[in-house]
């Protein structure tokens, strides 16, 4: 199990250039746990439905404009292939 003691030691070792960024993460862990971390997060209209049903909706959306490939082009050898 980790400990805070153990955390904080690790902190020690972090390069002063991410210090900034490693305050931002353990500041995200301040969530009150009364209310889920996930509650902060503004959902889309996609998370609010069920992954079968976002299935259903969005299978085949780019059936009028499908991914073609081009030509494949010609390239110059270099003179050590030829």
């Amino acid at each position: 199990m980790i400990t805070k003691a153990f955390l904080k030691s690790a902190i020690d070792k972090v390069p002063d250039e991410y210090l900034d960024i490693l305050y931002r993460i353990l500041k995200a862990f301040e969530i009150p746990i009364e209310e889920p971390p996930l509650k902060k997060i503004k959902n889309t209209d996609h998370e609010n439905l069920d992954w079968h049903q976002f299935i259903k909706e969005t299978y085949g959306s780019l059936a009028d404009t499908p991914i073609q490939r081009g030509e494949q082009g010609k390239f110059e050898l270099s003179e050590g292939l030829k």
